[in-house]
């Protein structure tokens, strides 16, 4: 599937979710044949987001974030303006309330920006609240990836087309949606799984029983992600939502070392950085892999003894070091040894 298969793809209103992964792996021929009506459409929009600096990501290609392949519904296209090298770094989700508490917004600002200084990308989506604040926490020591329900020439809300910018001069701004999609609201809980996909964790911070923020942490559990709450006042009514989860066996967390501890990317009660996965030896994973040959995570999850979630931070920290590469269809392949 070539990229202007995909930029068509992603112009197909109506596309069915159901097991589009396992689809576009397979390259279903229905796929293709939809594609294949919006070829030259596809090159058009192509030419004319890049004159305005958007660049168009297909699920094919090396860079695409390793994270959303193991969805069962990856989109078949990103559109983005940014650094795509930030969608394949740690990632951990902030939600929570659009009209939040002064208090709310203070936390989000103070954990998101812990989480970047170890190195995080903080994802969220841009809305008013709790997003926002979370985007401008990590800019202050990081990266963080914006999630819209929206083309990228339709920033909603309009307030915050500047953060935008910042957020794609650091990081990313990323979308399923071609541009010129306006934001109309069934739009948005559908990016919500990509919000939680993108990321090994999704931190709940003020969420009452109606927020959409419960949309995106049960996205994120059927994904095998991690959900963490942090809890709030109870006479307000505003953590209703985030302390049902807790109920339902969320994690407690109250700062990024609590986050990043529960992933075990730092030993309890340490504010340094302890990868468990980095005490695993190279030689187990890498000595079941033939040289040129392209393993996908399925297979190397099975072979690492990790679940899927575990393992892309691992496969990310043998990416650095130079003993994997990525190539297409999310797939990696050992790198050839030196003495």
């Amino acid at each position: 599937m070539t990229l202007n298969h995909a930029i068509a793809l992603s112009l197909v209103d109506d596309l069915s979710r159901v097991g589009l992964t396992e689809r576009l792996t397979s390259e279903d021929p229905e796929l293709l044949e939809l594609a294949s009506r919006r070829l030259a459409e596809a090159q058009c929009l192509r030419e004319q987001a890049a004159a305005r600096g958007i660049g168009a990501l297909a699920w094919n290609d090396a860079l695409y974030p390793a994270a959303l392949l193991t969805t069962t519904d990856c989109p078949p296209l990103l559109w983005y303006r940014g650094d795509v090298a930030a969608l394949n770094a740690p990632a951990v989700a902030i939600v929570g309330s659009r009209a939040a508490s002064a208090v709310a917004l203070e936390t989000a600002l103070r954990i998101a920006s812990d989480l970047a200084a170890h190195g995080i990308v903080v994802v969220s989506g841009l809305a008013r609240g709790v997003d926002s604040a979370a985007h401008r926490g990590a800019l202050q020591h990081g990266r963080t990836a914006a999630v819209l329900g929206s083309g990228l020439d339709c920033i909603y809300p309009h307030e915050h087309v500047g953060l935008a910018d910042a957020i794609a001069a650091e990081g990313i701004v990323l979308s399923e949606y071609p541009p010129q999609t306006v934001p109309l609201p069934f739009r948005f809980p559908l990016r919500n799984r990509i919000i939680s996909g993108l990321s090994r964790a999704v931190v709940v911070i003020e969420a009452s029983d109606k927020s959409g923020s419960l949309i995106t942490a049960g996205c994120a559990l059927d994904q095998g992600r991690e959900v963490m709450v942090v809890p709030g006042n109870v006479l307000s009514g505003r953590n209703r939502g985030g302390h049902a989860l807790l109920r339902d066996g969320a994690h407690l967390v109250e700062t990024a070392d609590d986050i990043l501890s529960e992933l075990h990317l730092i030993e309890p009660g340490s504010s340094q950085t302890n990868s468990v996965e980095s005490a695993i030896s190279d030689d187990p994973l890498l000595d079941k892999m033939e040289a040129g040959h392209p393993y996908d995570l399925d297979a190397l999850a099975a072979a690492a003894g990790l679940d899927l979630p575990r393992l892309l931070p691992r496969l990310s920290q043998l990416e650095l070091k130079g003993l994997l590469r990525r190539v297409e269809g999310g797939r990696f392949i050992r790198s050839a040894r030196t003495c």
